[in-house]
């Protein structure tokens, strides 16, 4: 059996160090019996818990326990509270999660936008490289239609124990974006946006980058600030229309020809082709 314990700090495979496990529980994560092992303390935890709801409702099955063991670094004690809030974020946000799959119509459109887009390739940490295009917004749906479209892509994604251990950059373009598309992106809207990716999703987000934006942009991203952990805000960086500072992060050989890249642009379509396949494949499969 895989040994854990009290750990004072604890490094990550991938180079991650975190000094706030104090006097909680971080579990060996190096082979699937180490992981096994998480998951069944993690759901022992469940079932102790005073709260009836939580405890008789929420998704227990090793595949989903393990992504909230992920994504806080195999601590016990993180990964309960991460899966709590997301199960009471989920019951306090009932519209976000109606019809949260590929044949909603409004998260088709955004999709097929590339709202949000995921590149082919991982960066050279095998992060996986998410982009959203704003410009290709063009208001007929809205923010929290581009959410629930990003919670799919999610969704999907977290399903891979790789995307699981590395993490996510989501790299953002607002060049063209107009003064008058931004009053559509409702700061209620962006605050639950943070809320539930932040504090209540089961993935790793090493950095979130914007490109080419203009002020009346920043303008409206600075109302968010207060709604951001320290961590999250560190890993936050606004590039403007100097991409040799992205490359600095996130090289070029990954990146489409419109982000300064060596790869060709960026059908926004691809990523959700990708999803019907396999959605098609899957369906094939039950018959």
């Amino acid at each position: 059996m895989a040994e854990y314990g009290i750990h004072n700090s604890y490094r990550s495979n991938n180079g991650d160090f975190n000094t706030d496990y104090t006097d909680k529980t971080v579990f060996k994560n190096i082979t699937a019996t180490d992981r096994e092992v998480a998951v069944k303390a993690l759901r022992n935890l469940i079932n102790n818990s005073d709260d009836y709801d939580f405890k008789y409702h929420v998704e227990q099955d090793d595949a989903t326990l393990q992504k909230f063991l992920f994504a806080r670094n195999f601590c016990l004690e993180d990964s309960y509270e991460l899966l709590k809030n997301n199960f009471c974020y989920k019951h306090r946000n009932p519209a976000v999660f109606k019809d949260l799959n590929l044949n909603a119509t409004d998260i088709r459109k955004a999709l097929e936008n590339g709202l949000p887009g995921v590149l082919k390739d991982k960066d050279r940490k095998g992060r996986c490289l998410l982009m959203l295009t704003a410009n290709n917004w063009d208001n007929s749906y809205s923010l929290l239609t581009i959410y629930r479209a990003m919670l799919v892509c999610l969704n999907h994604l977290t399903n891979e124990l790789h995307n699981q251990a590395n993490g996510f950059v989501v790299i953002v373009d607002w060049t063209e974006f107009s003064y008058k598309q931004t009053s559509s992106l409702k700061p209620s809207i962006l605050k639950l946006m943070i809320e539930g990716l932040q504090d209540c999703y089961p993935a790793r987000f090493k950095g979130i980058h914007f490109i080419g934006q203009p002020w009346y942009v920043d303008a409206v991203l600075t109302l968010t600030k207060p709604f951001l952990k320290d961590e999250i805000k560190e890993r936050i960086f606004s590039h403007g229309n100097n991409l040799s500072t992205l490359h600095e992060l996130v090289h070029k050989d990954v990146l489409p020809a419109e982000l300064g890249g060596e790869q060709p642009s960026y059908n926004p379509r691809s990523f959700l082709d990708l999803l019907d396949k396999k959605s098609e494949i899957n369906e094939n499969n039950k018959e």
